[in-house]
């Protein structure tokens, strides 16, 4: 299975036993799996199908579940809440006194919360029980709807990534045939230097000396060595039949921190420049990283 994103939606509708319902998934990019849930009142006990089915599903990323479900027409019977209507009245009758506020109109009032309510709805428990396991499976099929979307996204985010880590592993090539340069330049910098302080008593050999111990210290063979390592660890996790959103994200903090010192070392613009480069595709990478599972 390719990599998967963590970013999509997916939505399932049912009805049984004069109800109808509509369920929607979706989920945003998230360090861990976070899972939240929101449904109409006396339906509590789905946010455990709606859990266990996203944990069943997904690694990382914050879900939503969202349910609404409704009794058909004549189904269920309404009730004026006359006691919070009348709240509601005296609560706003001072302004309404002083000129701060219109006389509310009835549709107003209708609609603010509690004051209307739906009876009980009678059903039964093994009524109840048949109704929450009819939603629990549209559960299913929206967060089925949610990881094919996010499977999708995977596969955009595939090609994207693996042309990235070309080109991190091109950038690598391309310094290190750079790299190949840099003890010549640091022996012609630090002999016209030594020359311009010293003179004619600058030996051959003190120069030599000198510029080959100014080489060890800009060596970057073994960042180079590491970052070729990192390549055929990004290519590696791309290709893998799992989530590795975590340990790709572990690995561009590795990526960077060799370019980082790559650039610290580099002792020739040329370097440099490679290393700049090298560090601008590494953060895009980072910040596609962010979205895979």
């Amino acid at each position: 299975m390719p990599i998967s994103g963590m970013t999509g939606f997916g939505r399932a509708e049912g009805a049984h036993g004069g109800w109808s319902w509509a369920v929607e998934a979706r989920s945003v990019n998230g360090r861990n799996l976070e899972v939240r849930f929101r449904g109409p009142p006396g339906f509590e006990s789905l946010e455990r199908a709606a859990r266990e089915g996203a944990q069943a599903r997904f690694q990382r990323g914050n879900v939503t579940v969202g349910v609404q479900a409704k009794r058909s027409e004549g189904a269920a019977a309404v009730r004026v809440n006359v006691e919070q209507l009348e709240r509601y009245i005296a609560l706003g009758a001072p302004f309404v006194e002083d000129g701060r506020a219109k006389p509310p109109r009835m549709d107003g009032l209708l609609a603010l919360r509690g004051v209307i309510e739906a009876e009980d709805s009678g059903l039964d428990p093994e009524a109840q029980a048949e109704l929450e396991a009819a939603i629990a499976g549209s559960i299913a099929l929206a967060l089925d709807g949610l990881a094919t979307a996010r499977r999708e996204e995977g596969r955009a985010l595939l090609s994207v990534l693996n042309a990235q880590v070309d080109r991190i592993g091109d950038l690598a090539v391309q310094a290190r045939a750079t790299a190949a340069g840099q003890p010549a330049a640091i022996k012609t910098r630090f002999e016209t230097r030594l020359k311009e302080l010293a003179g004619e008593a600058a030996s051959e050999e003190r120069i030599v000396q000198e510029a080959a111990a100014m080489a060890v210290k800009a060596d970057v063979q073994e960042e180079l060595d590491r970052l070729g390592g990192h390549v055929d660890a990004a290519r590696g996790l791309l290709a893998a039949d799992a989530a590795v959103g975590r340990r790709l994200d572990f690995l561009t903090q590795e990526f960077m921190r060799e370019a980082n010192t790559l650039c610290s070392k580099s002792q020739i613009a040329a370097l440099t420049a490679v290393g700049l480069d090298l560090k601008a595709t590494i953060e895009q990478f980072r910040e596609q990283v962010q979205n895979v599972e």
